[in-house]
């Protein structure tokens, strides 16, 4: 029983890291990333769509993003999600595809941009405390239900401990290999 709550500890653990690095993909580094307009649905038929679903997105260089649609008429609906989704980016539609030029970030915009990141970071961190708390009401019920003893119970809460311990400092390396990476000139 121990184990298996050791193991769904580890798969909360993962999650976080996923949505960690979910999140973080959206930050803008001031380099040209497609996953970046993630958050971008288009009116596709009446349904909202990811953007992906509906054009190929390429990076042709550093500082810029093309979007050719598989429709052209889709090129009007593109551009207005695109200035919608207040990214702060400036589509520019040249009638077969879309071009959008990456501002170089200013030291200003990279400081927003990394308390964004230590915000994802401290949700990634709630995220596994919350687990680390579900994990130890699991080994407490188990030492009260007598089908582990007092030892067992303290060892199963040092191995949590340590286990988030390790959680923790991965998302610190996470947010910080970020940081480094929008502090870049």
């Amino acid at each position: 029983m121990e184990d298996e709550i050791y193991s769904e500890l580890n798969d909360n653990f993962e999650n976080a890291y996923k949505a960690l690095k979910r999140e973080l993909a959206r930050v803008s580094t001031g380099r040209a990333n497609i996953n970046v307009l993630d958050s971008v649905k288009v009116t596709y038929y009446g349904q909202p769509t990811p953007l992906n679903q509906v054009a190929n997105l390429q990076t042709p260089d550093a500082r810029q993003i093309t979007i050719k649609p598989w429709e052209k008429g889709m090129l009007k609906e593109i551009e207005r999600a695109i200035q919608t989704a207040n990214l702060g980016f400036n589509p520019n539609n040249d009638g077969t595809l879309i071009r959008i030029d990456i501002p170089a970030l200013t030291e200003e915009r990279r400081k927003e941009k990394t308390k964004k990141v230590g915000d994802h970071g401290e949700n990634a961190k709630i995220s596994v405390r919350n687990a680390r708390r579900d994990a130890n009401s699991m080994l407490d019920q188990l030492e009260s239900d007598k089908e582990i003893t007092e030892d067992q119970l303290h060892r199963g809460k040092k191995k949590v401990q340590d286990m988030t311990d390790a959680a923790i400092a991965r998302i610190d390396s996470i947010i910080e290999k970020k940081n480094k990476e929008l502090m870049e000139v």
